[in-house]
């Protein structure tokens, strides 16, 4: 602004008379609420899966009620979660298993993927972790449905497990 502008301006304005103090209202600061986190100790889960095995595992697995149509969904399905149990233990892998299930279910994913292995590495080429781990999954409250794995998923060597919804 040049001075001709500013003289205009309080010609135009007049005499200026500042308020009192009192009339100043500043509210006050929003006190910030602290969130106490308390660290809850993880229940443990109860291994409830027997190691009881059919003489073949099943390819695919669709619970009571399930139309086909879903297998092939799940097929299809993007996974949101896998687990690869790869060097476990027959009981390391069962309760790897069961762990990452109830996780799956805690941060509410509905497809998984499980590579169990083709057993290649096995004594007689038995593969046992396959076998055992479709087993599981059939006896797991939570699972609904399982189907082998695409080709680039694993094959034969990896299951797609649909999960309850929470």
């Amino acid at each position: 602004m040049n001075t001709e502008d500013t003289a205009l301006f309080r010609q135009t304005i007049g005499e200026v008379t500042p308020l009192p103090e009192y009339t100043h209202f500043c509210p006050p600061k929003p006190s910030i609420q602290v969130r106490v986190r308390t660290l809850k100790t993880p229940t443990p889960l109860i291994d409830t899966l027997a190691d009881y095995t059919f003489n073949q595992a099943p390819e695919d697995y669709l619970g009571n009620g399930l139309p086909q149509l879903t297998l092939r969904k799940l097929r299809k399905a993007t996974i949101q979660g896998s687990l690869d149990l790869h060097g476990y233990s027959i009981d390391a892998a069962r309760l790897h298993l069961q762990q990452f299930i109830h996780e799956a279910m805690q941060s509410q994913l509905r497809y998984i993927l499980v590579i169990h292995g083709k057993g290649m590495n096995s004594p007689n080429g038995d593969a046992i972790l396959r076998t055992l781990t479709r087993n599981w999954l059939i006896q797991h409250p939570l699972v609904l449905a399982f189907c082998t794995a695409p080709i680039n998923r694993g094959g034969n060597g990896a299951v797609i497990i649909l999960l309850k919804s929470a």
